[in-house]
């Protein structure tokens, strides 16, 4: 999961629970028994593949260490008592992270209890009650907030605008292939204000279509709201930062590179090794990994934004969910209305999410709501002289 991304509202399913790295039979049985509670193999996987492959492995993995812990205190992982989650939140809050060498964050624990929740619906149990739990990361956070600790706020990523991208872009060899792939990915995740999971979907030439003035309208599968949308992207003035002839640049050395084979359509973004090489196969332990067509996965493009925007030295988190905080900060900077912005990104009118992406220096300077107030003082003082 993106870190910068909320606690995603999604379920595991299956009908194991993970113990110990192995699945086995969950403890207890749901409190009523429905002889039609089940489903077929084909149903199943129907299921599964509405699940974001992050999404499972972030669940999964914070249900297995759940239930790994209350193997060695001697509690039941499901149907778990809600003292045993409140418990197991305590002991997260003390405990160091192999990973880190400190406990969790109040964030991460949060997404802890949504996957213990998650686990027990999918399994036909009924949630378990997570107040404890929860009054337990509330109190932690003030801990943190009071001795000043940075992982008592979010750790989201940093926002790549349009400064950050065109110095990021300075120091790309967009004459390569891998060139014309990173800046095109960068430069259309800004654009689109989009998610990772929603870039590295597109394909060429079904999810483009022509727009008006030269442009070009991409259909995007807003994956948060679960609705499709058409979003237009307009040349730019600064060819630079242009989405579209960075796009385009791209699809003309694919097409190139795909000559020889009979392919109609293809992944926009797409593996490329070091020497240049077009979705080089991936085997691990002698078995085929990932997907066959060769398109990249979140975590690399993740990985295309790190590793160009630390080159220009900035400090900072550089994920794929850069570019969509990126493409905010650059529309708000450049003074378009938050409704217009986030009917763009896909967020509903409602959402606390978009504001949550508005930096608290976004309210200083001229934004300053002191500043327009004394703006229109003056006018007023004005118009009476």
């Amino acid at each position: 999961m993106n870190s910068d991304d909320d606690i995603v509202n999604a379920e595991i399913v299956g009908d194991l629970v993970p113990v110990r790295g192995q699945l086995v039979a969950p403890l207890g049985e749901p409190e009523e028994a429905d002889p039609d509670a089940w489903l077929p193999p084909e149903a199943e996987k129907d299921v599964q593949a509405g699940i974001p492959w992050s999404t499972e492995r972030a669940y999964g993995g914070d249900m297995l260490r759940f239930a790994e812990w209350c193997a060695a205190v001697g509690r039941r992982p499901m149907p778990a008592a809600p003292q045993t989650v409140t418990a197991y939140l305590s002991y997260l809050k003390r405990t160091p992270r192999e990973k880190t060498g400190l406990p969790y964050s109040p964030s991460s624990m949060g997404r802890v209890i949504a996957s213990i929740r998650a686990a027990h619906r999918a399994e036909g149990h009924k949630p378990p009650d997570t107040m404890g739990a929860r009054k337990v990361v509330r109190g932690y956070q003030a801990e943190l907030s009071v001795a000043k600790d940075p992982r008592a706020t979010p750790d989201k990523a940093s926002a790549a605008d349009r400064t950050v991208l065109a110095d990021a872009l300075g120091l790309l060899n967009r004459q390569t292939l891998a060139g014309r792939r990173d800046a095109a990915l960068m430069l259309l995740g800004h654009a689109l204000m989009s998610r990772g999971s929603e870039l590295v979907p597109l394909d060429w030439p079904t999810s483009f279509t022509e727009a008006d003035g030269g442009g070009l309208l991409v259909r995007v599968y807003r994956k948060k709201r679960k609705k499709w949308q058409e979003v237009e992207v307009p040349l730019d003035p600064e060819p630079h930062l242009c989405a579209v002839r960075a796009v385009r640049a791209l699809v003309a050395e694919l097409e190139a590179a795909l000559a020889g084979e009979d392919r109609t359509t293809f992944p926009l973004f797409q593996r490329i090794d070091r020497y240049g090489y077009l979705a080089p196969e991936m085997t691990r332990k002698g078995k085929a990994i990932g997907d066959p067509s060769g398109r990249m996965t979140e975590e690399a493009a993740s990985d295309v934004v790190d590793r160009s925007v630390r080159r220009t030295g900035r400090p900072g988190k550089w994920t794929s969910h850069a570019l969509r905080r990126g493409g905010v900060k650059s529309a708000r900077d450049a003074g378009a209305d938050i409704v217009d912005i986030g009917r763009h990104g896909g967020w509903d009118d409602r959402s606390k999410a978009l504001i949550g992406y508005i930096d608290e220096d976004d309210s200083k300077g001229a934004r300053n709501p002191l500043v327009k107030i004394g703006e229109a003082a003056r006018k007023r003082e004005e118009q009476g002289s």
